[in-house]
Parts: structure tokens; sequence; C-alpha cells
């Protein structure tokens, strides 16, 4: 017989181009629910990092795929948010540096480096069964049969507001116009890569953040989950 005193599982999937907000309201909604948090864009940040170190050309795909398989990358899950670790070492503040931030679309629209890493994510989900993944392809091509979907957006020019404020909060000065040419450039090949591109997958929740703040932004993601969860005890 099944232990019913463990939890079912529950995949909620967060998707969106940069700068809605999307990491920050996973973590938050992950941490309401009581359950476990992904950034998935963070690997693809890893796998740039790998790029650099390696003196990997990132648009060479299957020299990055290998080195990413043969490189230590692990998540430190008694951390919230949990760090990323490259080497054992903490690399949560390096990959969110503009060198990486600048390349980490070419990597990703590399297909054996998405092939490499759309696996990992699943591996992690298989062993975090309870688990909110956020990143721009996780309900359109990771988990489409996740139990929640979302699509945020926001208006370019208040994305790359946001994105300075963060970097201003650490330490880092950079100029609204080069943010905003960098997720310009992210979205347009975000969009138009042949593998897993940005889009609003069918049937998810669509949030328009432009103007909501995060509480606001995290209290209807947890109310549309709730929802979604009390159908599924119904049936």
């Amino acid at each position: 017989m099944p232990d019913e005193s463990t939890p079912s599982p529950l995949i909620i999937t967060i998707d969106g181009p940069a700068g809605t907000g999307k990491s920050t309201v996973a973590h938050l909604l992950a941490v309401r629910l009581g359950i476990e948090y992904l950034d998935s864009g963070s690997m693809y940040r890893v796998a740039a990092l790998v790029s650099i170190k390696g003196e990997i050309d990132p648009t060479d795909g299957d020299t990055l795929a290998k080195a990413i398989e043969r490189s230590s990358v692990r998540f430190d899950w008694a951390a919230s948010p949990p760090t990323v670790l490259l080497e054992g070492e903490d690399v949560s503040a390096r990959i969110r540096e503009m060198d990486i931030s600048s390349m980490v679309s070419e990597v990703a629209r590399q297909k054996a480096v998405r092939m490499v890493l759309v696996q990992q994510q699943r591996s992690i989900a298989a062993e975090h069964p309870r688990l909110v993944t956020e990143g721009r392809d996780q309900g359109s091509v990771v988990f489409p049969d996740a139990h929640v979907r979302f699509f945020l957006d926001a208006d370019p020019e208040v994305r790359a507001r946001r994105r300075v404020d963060q970097l201003a909060a650490k330490g880092k000065m950079v100029e609204l116009d080069v943010v905003r040419a960098d997720i310009e450039q992210r979205d347009r090949i975000d969009s138009t890569r042949k593998d897993g591109p940005l889009i609003r997958p069918e049937g998810s929740v669509a949030i328009d953040t432009s103007s909501m703040n995060i509480e606001q932004v995290v209290d209807a993601m947890t109310q549309a989950v709730r929802s979604v969860m009390e159908c599924g005890s119904e049936a």
C-alpha cells in the first residue's frame, strides 16, 4: 500500500523573459507552499561560466555540452534559495554578472547543451518531486505535464529598471540603456531559437507583472496553485 503520509508530487513551472521577477517569486512561492525551488536559468549561466573557464566557444554546443557533463555542478538544497556550486565553489553571485548575462542566451540556444541540461532538470525533479521550477522552457518543454504552469511577462523598460536596481543593490552600477539592450537582445534570441524557444505554454496562467509588486504576484500565484490543488483533491 502507498504511504498516505507522503505528500503527492507537485510540479509548478514559471516561464517568462528576463526581468519579470521569475526567480524572486518562484523562491517566495516555494517557501509559502513549503516545497523546493529550482532556478533552471542558473544552470545555463553555469554553462556560460564553464565556457569562459574552459575557453570554449559558446557556439560550439557539442564541446560545451561534454564539458558540462564532465563538470561537477550541483545545488546546495540546505540554503534558501539553493546556492549553485561549480566544482564545489559557490558561484551564485558570479553567474549574475554582466559578462555571463550577455552570453547566456547564446549558450542556451545550443541544442546539445539544452539536451544535457533538460535531462539534469528532469533528474532533479525526480529527486525533488514537490518543486517550483522557473526558466524559459519549463512548462513548454521540460515539464509540459506540470500540475500548474505560469507565464510571467512585463514591459521591457520595467524589466530593465528592475535589473539595474537589482545590480545596484549589490553595489554594481550599470547603465539602464546597456541593460535594456541586453534584455531586448536576449528576448530576440530566446524567442527565435529552434530548440526550446521562449513561448507561453498553452494552458498556462499568464501574469503581467509590470504594475504589480512581488507580494501581489506571489499572492496571485498562490491562489491559482491552491485552486488547482483543491480541484484535484475533489476529483
